[in-house]
């Protein structure tokens, strides 16, 4: 029995190295460093939840119901690939959106304002892509914790504004983030294409994506401008 066990063990042992294998070792894949992401989405910071408003609500008030459209560019670099890959990433985008003014009456005016926001995060990041380079399997789940710091401003006529609730027209808020995700990889249905696609311009693979978002992004707490939300993003990935 001891024999047994001790032989299980080296089993065990001798198979890990294996598992953890980098990624250049995957059939008919060269040597990853990283990855780019390009995403779109809908976005609605949740300023009308300030506790300073008592209840009022300018933002939807001037700007209606629907979400901002959110444009995002993330770069990411790979420290480990075994069982999954793990790595880092930074990322920046932007939002805007647009409506009437309001005049001290609360009447919309001639005047247009707008509010823009610019998410810079940095994040973490670990996808479980064993399955899909040796198993065959095209869906990879992963997971990317982060911090989130969002410049804002607000126009009227072109130029920065103090927005109708007071204080500055611009700022800076900070905050934390978790997205969880799962990607389609576009490999197996051109596997020749997606070769040639990493002989030629060094692209390992290629993904469609779909990831939720819950951020807060209040200074942690803090008063002032509240630009948190929780939502759906779409893009495309490429492996380097």
């Amino acid at each position: 029995m001891t024999r047994a066990v001790a032989l299980g063990v080296a089993v065990v042992l001798t198979a890990l190295p294996g598992m953890a294998q980098e990624t250049s070792d995957v059939p008919n894949q060269s040597p990853r460093s990283g990855s780019v992401e390009f995403r779109l989405g809908g976005y609605r910071p949740a300023l009308d939840s300030e506790a300073a408003l008592n209840g009022a609500t300018p933002f939807k008030d001037i700007f209606g119901t629907s979400n901002m459209l959110l444009f995002e560019l993330e770069m990411q670099r790979f420290f480990y690939q075994g069982i999954g890959t793990a790595g880092v990433s930074v990322s920046a985008g932007y939002a805007e959106k647009y409506g009437d003014a309001l005049t001290q009456a609360n009447d919309p005016s001639a005047e247009r304002t707008g509010i823009h926001v610019v998410p810079l995060r940095v994040r973490g990041v670990y996808r479980f892509d064993y399955p899909a380079f040796y198993w065959g399997i095209p869906l990879v789940p992963y997971v990317k914790p982060g911090l989130v710091f969002s410049p804002w401003w607000v126009t009227k006529g072109g130029k920065i504004e103090a927005p109708a609730v007071g204080g500055q027209g611009r700022g800076m808020r900070f905050g934390w983030e978790v997205v969880g995700g799962i990607a389609f990889m576009l490999d197996v249905l051109e596997p020749r294409l997606a070769r040639d696609f990493d002989s030629d311009l060094g692209v390992n693979h290629s993904y469609l994506f779909a990831e939720y978002t819950y951020s807060k992004v209040n200074n942690f707490g803090s008063k002032g401008f509240d630009l948190s939300d929780s939502y759906w993003m779409f893009g495309l990935a490429l492996d380097y």
